[in-house]
């Protein structure tokens, strides 16, 4: 089998570059751990974080070519004018077409360096969530975050009863998520099947700012479960997530 490729651009000018990392790949130093592979050492010019996501999340990043984009992006990312989109994968059927959640988060607040839910000296977080769809005990959730603290989106999920599939921080259960456990009628070799998906059901599918509208198409493994959830309840939601 191919092996995936560490990050992709999607996007690039003198100004910013917008990349598609891999599931596993690091933004960029981590104080709790040595980075194996750093996405802003890897790239084969000088750039400058303008935010992060979590190294097991895939999907879209996006880095300052110069100091003033930097300050400018930053800014931006400050006052909340970027517009973010995840599409995430949990366990459970969620009753609610929409919801969101408020609860105030407090990072490395135990001895696992999780982030913590405290009502009283958290801080203030919010996520918007949308159900796109259900199959077996599965649901995507398309996932709109208007602040931006330490796994928030994980933690948010994990307390409404809905945790990211393999998340060994947040979740229920670190098992891939296989196409037998929800495909009516499947044959294969129970001994033999491949995980559709065995790492973090999380994606940072687009971000808004600054005028531009940036996109990362979900990684291979993503693609093929929203592929075959989508299939088997005839979505065409879920499909769409799979084009610009």
């Amino acid at each position: 089998m191919k092996k995936q490729a560490l990050f992709s651009v999607v996007y690039e000018d003198k100004q910013i570059v917008a990349v598609n990392k891999a599931s596993g790949v690091a933004v960029g130093g981590d104080r709790w751990e040595a980075a194996k592979e750093r996405l802003d050492l890897l790239l084969p010019y000088r750039v400058f974080t303008v935010h992060r996501i979590d190294r097991d999340t895939s999907g879209l990043v996006l880095f300052a070519r110069d100091e003033e984009t930097h300050r400018r992006l930053s800014i931006a990312f400050e006052n909340r004018l970027v517009k973010k989109r995840y599409i995430a994968i949990v366990h459970g059927r969620p009753a609610w077409a929409e919801t969101t959640c408020e609860l105030p988060l407090v990072p490395d607040g135990d001895k696992q360096h999780r982030t913590i839910v405290d009502r009283y000296q958290g801080k203030k977080s919010r996520t918007v969530f949308r159900l796109l769809g259900s199959v077996g005990t599965y649901s995507a959730i398309e996932v709109l975050p208007e602040t931006g603290r330490t796994h928030q989106i994980r933690v948010h999920l994990a307390s409404l009863g809905y945790p990211l599939v393999c998340d060994p921080l947040y979740g229920r259960s670190q098992k891939p998520v296989l196409l037998s456990s929800f495909k009516r009628g499947w044959h294969g070799d129970p001994f033999e099947e491949r995980p559709l998906l065995a790492r973090l059901g999380l994606h940072a599918l687009s971000l808004v700012t600054l005028g531009k509208k940036l996109y990362a198409p979900p990684a291979r493994d993503m693609a093929a479960l929203i592929t075959q959830m989508g299939k088997n309840t005839g979505n065409e939601a879920l499909l769409s997530l799979l084009e610009q």
